[in-house]
C-alpha cells in the first residue's frame, strides 16, 4: 500500500507539472501573438496641405510658430505621404522631404492627425470662390473679421487640440510664438467677430 500511495502521488505530481507546462506554453503563445500582431495601418496617400503652414528647415509644426528663417507653404499645396514616425508624418512636397510634427495635438491618433492636415480634396477649389481679400489673408497666414471657421483654418492652421479640444467653441487660441498668444472670436453665425491679443501680435496676424 505504501508503494502504491507513492506511485499515485508521483502520477498526480506528473499530471500537475504537465498541466502547468501546457498553461505556460499557451501563455507564451498568446504573448507572442500579441507582440507579433500587425500594427494599426497608418495612412499613406497623396493629398493637399489643409492650411497655410510655416516651415523651418524641413520641420512643419502644428503650432505654426513664426520665427527667423520660417517661410510659408500655401494651403492646397500637393503633398505625398511617405511614412510615419513618432508624432510626425513624413511627406514630400515637390520632391523635397519634410516632417509634419504633432507637437501640441497628441490627443489625436496618427490617422486623425494625418487626415486633419493632409486633406483628400484640394482646398484651392474652395479658395478660388472666395473674395480676393479672404484669399489674400489665407495666402499670408492672416485673419480678417467676417471669415468663416473653414477660412480661418485654411489661413492659420487648426488651433492645437491640447488648448482647443473642441472646434465648436466661440473662441480659438493661437500662438505666433511661446509668449505671443492671440484669440479668434466667432459670432453665432460662425464668422470672425473679433481677434484679441497684444498690439504687436495683432499687427502681424490681423488683416484689416
Amino acid at each position: 500500500m505504501g508503494m502504491q500511495n507513492a506511485i499515485n502521488h508521483d502520477l498526480k505530481q506528473e499530471a500537475t507539472m504537465t498541466h502547468l507546462a501546457s498553461l505556460s506554453r499557451a501563455a507564451a503563445l498568446a504573448c507572442a501573438a500579441a507582440f507579433c500582431a500587425p500594427a494599426q495601418a497608418q495612412p499613406v496617400y497623396s493629398g493637399w496641405l489643409c492650411c497655410t503652414m510655416r516651415v523651418s528647415g524641413d520641420w512643419i509644426s502644428d503650432i505654426n510658430y513664426t520665427g527667423n528663417g520660417t517661410r510659408l507653404i500655401q494651403a492646397g499645396t500637393p503633398v505625398q505621404i511617405t511614412g510615419h514616425g513618432r508624432y510626425r508624418v513624413h511627406i514630400t512636397i515637390k520632391g523635397e522631404p519634410y516632417r509634419l510634427g504633432n507637437d501640441y495635438s497628441r490627443d489625436l491618433d496618427d490617422a486623425q492627425f494625418t487626415e486633419r492636415y493632409i486633406v483628400r480634396t484640394d482646398p484651392a477649389k474652395a479658395l478660388a470662390r472666395w473674395p480676393q481679400k479672404v484669399q489674400e489673408a489665407i495666402r499670408t497666414a492672416r485673419v480678417r473679421v467676417g471669415m468663416t471657421r473653414e477660412q480661418v483654418i485654411m489661413a492659420l492652421g487648426y488651433p492645437v487640440s491640447s488648448e482647443n479640444p473642441a472646434l465648436d467653441t466661440d473662441a480659438w487660441r493661437y500662438w505666433l510664438g511661446s509668449f505671443e498668444e492671440y484669440q479668434v472670436h466667432f459670432n453665432a453665425a460662425g464668422k470672425v467677430r473679433e481677434v484679441s491679443g497684444a498690439p504687436g501680435t495683432l499687427a502681424r496676424v490681423l488683416m484689416r
